[in-house]
């Protein structure tokens, strides 16, 4: 007699890529994970919900291949790598990370304002050089208190990067889809009426179509030779190539980016600049961080495979 296997009975999971070591601890023993690439005909036809690690893109191909599909949970905050529509033909849910990451993304948008204006790791490279001893001070850089900040998308974490730069004594805008009426802040109907009327521009909006490469040249322009542009929202919603033309021309000052258009590529003619400050995408890591999207994961795949309401469903 053959000894039934000890998945038998567990909710079956497709995953479109391997899951990170703290997720798979977490869920060892709840679920039954099958990779996208080694499902057979039984596991499509069986397969309820997708887990989404990182920005892995989930296609119509796939949700095509699954007839049962009902639910995806991406392990993101941000969703534009899931072919919603894919998703809202069939009335498959999404969720996401919820407000997880936001305190940490907006403590890194303001680290970011602050090494950018203050030029710290340039400044540290010039020590780190020796030429502090051989040439002197490093050339002054500008202070951040009073700055005007502008902040496109005005959600959890805009909300929260606008807090803390208000704490720094900074003049705070925003934009987004349509004013906030509990929002203390200044409204523009345009990222480049905001850009003008702003020291700082903060990007941490999500990126859709109507978003994609919304920070072109008339908006780095209108921001200005002194301007500092800030992206912990998505690479595409900047024109990388007019971003390295005007950081060039001095058509802007300078720049802080944790995301970009082709992660992980980076133009190259960015890393020689010492008025941009680069990062790989980290905004969002933190061990608590990981942890607290761990336990969104599991309590939305608890709830759908119980009945349950989603924890954090994306509205479609």
């Amino acid at each position: 007699m053959v000894a039934p296997s000890p998945d038998a009975g567990k909710p079956l999971v497709i995953l479109p890529r391997p899951l990170y070591p703290e997720f798979a601890a977490a869920l060892d023993g709840r679920f039954r994970f099958v990779l996208a690439a080694d499902a057979d005909e039984g596991n499509a036809a069986e397969a309820r919900a997708v887990l989404v690690p990182a920005l892995t893109p989930v296609s119509a191909d796939l949700v095509a291949r699954l007839p049962k599909l009902e639910i995806v949970v991406a392990t993101s905050t941000g969703v534009d790598h899931i072919d919603l529509d894919a998703c809202r033909r069939r009335g498959i849910s999404v969720t996401n990370a919820g407000e997880v990451f936001a305190p940490d993304v907006a403590d890194y948008a303001v680290g970011l304002v602050v090494a950018v204006l203050r030029r710290v790791a340039a400044a540290e490279a010039y020590l780190r050089r020796g030429r502090w001893v051989a040439d002197g001070d490093y050339p002054l850089a500008t202070k951040v208190s009073g700055k005007r900040v502008g902040i496109v998308g005005l959600g959890s974490i805009g909300g929260l990067v606008a807090r803390r730069l208000a704490a720094f004594g900074c003049v705070i805008a925003y934009n987004s889809r349509s004013p906030k009426a509990s929002a203390p802040y200044k409204f523009y109907p345009s990222v480049r009426e905001l850009a003008a009327e702003s020291d700082v521009l903060v990007l941490s909006c999500a990126l859709t179509e109507e978003t994609r490469r919304m920070v072109g040249r008339e908006v780095m322009e209108a921001l200005g030779k002194g301007g500092v542009l800030v992206n912990v929202g998505r690479g595409g919603l900047v024109d990388e190539a007019e971003l390295v033309r005007c950081l060039r021309e001095g058509v802007l000052g300078g720049a802080g980016l944790d995301v970009y258009e082709n992660e992980p590529e980076v133009p190259p003619e960015l890393w020689g600049m010492d008025n941009v400050v680069l990062s790989d995408h980290r905004a969002v890591i933190t061990p608590e961080s990981i942890q607290g999207v761990v336990d969104i994961v599991k309590a939305n795949l608890d709830a759908f495979f119980s009945g349950k309401p989603l924890v954090s469903q994306v509205q479609l």
